[in-house]
Formats: C-alpha cells, structure tokens, sequence
C-alpha cells in the first residue's frame, strides 16, 4: 500500500464516509485517524505531511470501512468522553450521551447537601452515571444495577479505571429489584425510545447500540412505568428519584409519575435545547 500523509488520508476518508451519508464525515475521520496513530486531533492538524507507515495505512482504512458501514465511532475506538471523563464502550452497552449530564448535573446538586448519600444507578450500562457520581461524590455509598451482565462488566471495568470501584456495587437484575435496601437517590436512564421512533433512527442505533438499551415499548413508556411502580418502596423518605425521559415524554410521564407518587413534588426538567429531557419526583413531605 502506498504511503499517505496524514492530510491525503483524512481527504481521502472523509470523501468515503461523505458518499455513505455519515453525518460527520470529517470529524469522524480525524478521531479514528487519532485513534489509529494514537495521536490527538491536534496533531493531526499540525503534522498534515506526517506520513502514514503502511501498516497505520491499512489499521485507518479498516477503521473507515467500519465507519462506512455506519459502525459507531465510540464502538470503532473503543472510547467515548462523557462529564470530562473517558469511558469504556462496547456493543454490549448504549453510548453515552451528553444529554445524560443533566441527570448527573441534577443529582450532584442534591446530593451535595446529604452528608453519606446512598445512590442507585438503574440500568447502569457502561457505568457512566454511577462512576460520574462517584468521583464528584467522595462519601457516597452507590449501587449499579443492569439486567446484562455483559454491560455490568464494562461498568465495574470503568469504575475500576477511575478508582472508584470500592464505593460502587455492582448487581445483575431488573430494574430495582436487585436493591437491598432503600436509598436517597435514584437515578436512571432506562429504555424510553418507543417502537416506532426506534424504526426510525439511524443505521448507527438499529443496527449496532443495544436494543435491550433502547426500547420502550410501543409508546416507550414501559420500563418508566415499571421502574415507577417499584420506586416508592426502594426510596427513603426525602429522596428524590430522577429518570431521563424522551423529548415528547413529559406530560404523560409526569401524569403517572403523579400516580405512584401521590403528595410528592413531581415535576420536568428541560434540557439545554429546552425539550423535556428529565423527570425529578421528590418527596418533600418524607412520605410517597
């Protein structure tokens, strides 16, 4: 194979993944260049004549054909950055979303005034809540829950990475029953894409991301319902439960949020582009 430099290479990727339909073309050709000369973006931008060893030549070209197949780039490298850290992904686990920080966002700043808080992370995936939180939260006791094992295994791998292994514990199970005993926090990204949205995304989702992960059922309200129905008993009176819901979600989780939680403060938080992004229920009155 002939040699390349670095800028014939992103040239050349970039028109390969551009006749697929890939979104980001560009951006995504320099990461998994990046990742193929364990290099930064930054360096790739600045050593445009570097030039590729046919090895390097032919790993980048495999990582784009892998691409064109729409392939996600975070399963390709095996990474993907979420609240300023780097986490493990696998096929086994949904890729982290930055619309996800609001969730954590929101729990740090509850659970910044609970001197020992106690957090359940339901549906835990590739650990990114559960270990986000445990880093921010030196004196929280938190435990991860996820009905595959496989994905449990990239959480405590993760957790382990970031040092935080020892205050997370880690249960296989369905939603909260695997949970002792009730806690101030819970917090969940469980499936919320509904039947027919799910039809509808991108090869990227259908085709590669867990679907365990995603689907909602025919209105992707089953596992919220669920997860509601088992919360009262899982939550300590004054606790707070947070659920990221879809974007369409809000009124029909917040109506039944409202029926499990007969007292409490139920109520939608939007996110940064203002589309219901996240249900807060909090039991002010120490009873739900």
């Amino acid at each position: 194979m002939q040699k390349l430099s670095v800028a014939d290479a992103l040239k050349t990727a970039v028109q390969r993944l551009a006749a697929t339909h890939c979104e980001t073309p560009q951006l995504d050709a320099e990461i998994l260049l990046a990742h193929t000369l364990n290099q930064t973006r930054t360096w790739l931008l600045s050593y445009p004549q570097a030039q590729l060893a046919a090895e390097q030549s032919q790993a980048f070209w495999h990582t784009i054909e892998r691409r064109a197949a729409r392939e996600p780039v975070a399963y390709i490298t095996g990474h993907k950055e979420f609240f300023a850290l780097d986490f493990a992904v696998s096929p086994a686990v949904l890729i982290p979303r930055p619309e996800t920080e609001l969730l954590v966002e929101t729990a740090l700043h509850l659970a910044a005034g609970w001197p020992q808080p106690t957090l359940a992370d339901v549906g835990a995936g590739s650990g990114c809540i559960a270990v986000a939180l445990a880093s921010r939260l030196p004196r929280a006791q938190i435990t991860a829950i996820d009905i595959s094992t496989a994905a449990l295994a990239v959480a405590r791998h993760n957790a382990q990475q970031h040092g935080v292994a020892g205050r997370i514990t880690f249960l296989p199970g369905d939603l909260l029953a695997p949970l002792p005993h009730p806690v101030d926090l819970i917090a969940s990204n469980p499936p919320y894409v509904s039947q027919p949205q799910l039809a509808a995304t991108a090869p990227e989702v259908q085709q590669f991301e867990p679907r365990l992960a995603l689907d909602g059922g025919p209105a992707g309200l089953d596992i919220i319902e669920r997860l509601l129905a088992q919360a009262p008993k899982k939550l300590k009176p004054g606790g707070t439960l947070l659920v990221e819901i879809g974007f369409d979600q809000g009124a029909a989780v917040k109506k039944l949020a409202q029926s499990y939680f007969p007292g409490a403060e139920v109520h939608i938080k939007p996110d940064l582009a203002g589309l219901d992004r996240l249900l807060v229920v909090r039991d002010l009155a120490g009873q739900v």
